[in-house]
């Protein structure tokens, strides 16, 4: 019961509520808008509408549009000195994690000397302070996935080691967020599915994670009810505009969860699967570590593990005690049965057996503070054992 609460970003939630981009007092004259290398946001309009919208507000802006799905430090050094050469007095992320995750780091670098690895904390980082803080951040989602309109947080790798690592300040909590659902519309089903469980574990890490206050176990329970009751209905039917709202809300939960609680080593594994193997999809990592990660945790932390079983609908009181940590492992399965991602595999996606331990190693090397969160202290022995178990 000893915790503090900070988060100080203005959240415009709901159906058209990026409309309100026209009239809403903005931290700046002309923005950056940070957006992905992909084709989405030209298709769609959303590029071009930011651009009107923020005309009809008098701020000037300019893109840059070369954000991977797994972002990098290049594009982040790149983007910084292409918003100091615009005189851009504030950054616009549109997009899913990995953009609006770009901005808030283009932010710091647009106001910081040196490279954006000297501020890194883990792996091969210098851990500098963040003296000249950042560039406002606007946030605009398109997804429901990360949370990051919501948290400080964002993750870059470092290409040429492999270092995939999370990181964040007080200054790089967006000022403003729009979580509009009517955007997510157009999002595949994979995706959605993708996206959906990484707000997940987002909920279910921080609920089991050591720092976890009453604030977050309050936000993380919601977000877990809510993705179990409609991320299938949003897969199924991605026009379904009631269950694409509340995921987007259980998805902005899941931010706030992050905001006052923290991951934990299950993203430090996924964080070192997508270093090496940058083509597969963050979610998709964690939905298929997902099952051995939890099966481990089930009797190490019974209680957690019980109250997010009951939040994902589980009757576990039918259950004998011995059965009901395991519950939640049951509910997930299913819930990856139901949006058709329970087949994942590593293999399919290149990834050896023969990586394994390369891979514990680069996790507990580059992120090991989340392992320091988990209320059980893996060994290396134990991160191999759960990689190996999740292999497929």
């Amino acid at each position: 019961m000893n915790f503090e609460y900070f988060i100080p970003t203005k959240i415009l939630f709901g159906p058209g509520k990026l409309n309100q981009l026209s009239e809403i007092n903005l931290p700046g004259k002309k923005a950056l808008i940070v957006v992905s290398s992909g084709k989405s946001m030209k298709k769609y309009g959303y590029i071009d509408r930011v651009i009107s919208l923020l005309k009809d507000n008098n701020v000037e802006s300019v893109v840059f549009d070369k954000i991977l799905p797994n972002p990098i430090k290049t594009h982040v050094m790149e983007g910084a000195a292409y918003a100091k050469e615009e005189n851009c007095d504030f950054v616009i992320g549109l997009g899913g994690g990995s953009s609006i995750d770009s901005a808030k780091s283009i932010a710091i670098m647009a106001k910081n000397p040196g490279d954006y690895w000297d501020y890194i904390n883990g792996g091969t980082g210098k851990g500098k302070p963040v003296d000249n803080g950042a560039l406002p951040i606007v946030a605009i989602t398109t997804t429901a996935g990360t949370g990051t309109e919501a948290d400080p947080w964002t993750v870059i790798t470092k290409e040429d080691s492999n270092e995939k690592i999370g990181f964040g300040v007080s200054d790089t909590f967006p000022v403003l967020s729009i979580v509009d659902p009517e955007l997510m519309l157009t999002v595949p089903p994979k995706l959605t599915a993708y996206q959906g469980f990484d707000a997940l574990f987002h909920a279910t890490e921080g609920y089991i994670a050591n720092i976890a206050t009453p604030i977050s176990d309050m936000y993380a329970m919601k977000s877990i009810e809510l993705i179990f009751k409609h991320l299938p209905k949003a897969v199924e039917d991605g026009k379904n505009i009631e269950a694409r709202t509340q995921i987007a809300l259980a998805n902005t939960l899941s931010g706030l969860v992050e905001s006052t609680s923290s991951c934990t080593s299950e993203h430090s594994m996924e964080h070192a699967l997508s270093a090496y193997y940058p083509e597969l999809p963050h979610g998709a990592g964690l939905i298929m570590l997902s099952e051995a990660y939890y099966t481990f945790f089930a009797d190490k932390i019974p209680e957690r593990m019980i109250r997010m079983a009951e939040a994902a609908g589980a009757d576990v009181n039918k259950l004998p005690e011995s059965e009901k940590p395991m519950a939640f492992v049951n509910a997930l399965k299913n819930l990856q049965k139901n949006c058709g991602v329970d087949d994942l595999k590593m293999s399919d996606f290149g990834i050896g057996i023969n990586k394994i331990n390369q891979i514990a190693e680069n996790a507990r090397y580059t992120m090991k503070g989340l392992f320091e969160l988990d209320r059980y202290t893996l060994s290396f022995e134990e991160t191999v054992q759960i990689l190996e178990q999740a292999y497929k």
